[in-house]
């Protein structure tokens, strides 16, 4: 593959919220509370077209979507840190993917600010 004909591909999910078990707080562990993940994968040098317009021959993302809730919402975790490894894991073991991005995001701790924490693995 040429530059003119390839480049590297970056499957990206921006803002996917939903409710997950997370944290150390009594009302944590009671209740599920709104988080949002960003992921980023990166799928290496790819063709500008692909050899034909079939999506066996892609990462289907709406399987990357479906990835990202169940493995955030399998079981209660207490840390964030503990669910930012076990889904960058996750989803480094799709086929074909070389490099991932994460950020989970827990929207309702603080009044002012957000916070969340990055992950960056793999090839990019």
């Amino acid at each position: 593959m040429t530059a003119a004909t390839s480049g590297a591909q970056i499957l990206t999910l921006t803002g996917l919220r939903f409710d997950a078990s997370l944290g150390v707080l009594d009302h944590e562990k009671t209740a599920p509370q709104p988080i949002q993940v960003d992921a980023e994968l990166s799928l290496g040098r790819q063709p500008l077209a692909p050899r034909d317009d079939d999506l066996t021959h892609v990462l289907d993302y709406r399987r990357v979507r479906q990835i990202i809730i169940d493995e955030c919402t399998a079981e209660h975790l207490n840390l964030l840190e503990s669910l930012i490894g076990k889904l960058a894991q996750r989803l480094m073991q799709l086929p074909g993917v070389q490099g991932v991005r994460v950020k989970i995001a827990k929207l309702e701790i603080f009044d002012d600010c957000e916070v969340a924490i990055r992950v960056e693995t793999g090839a990019w």
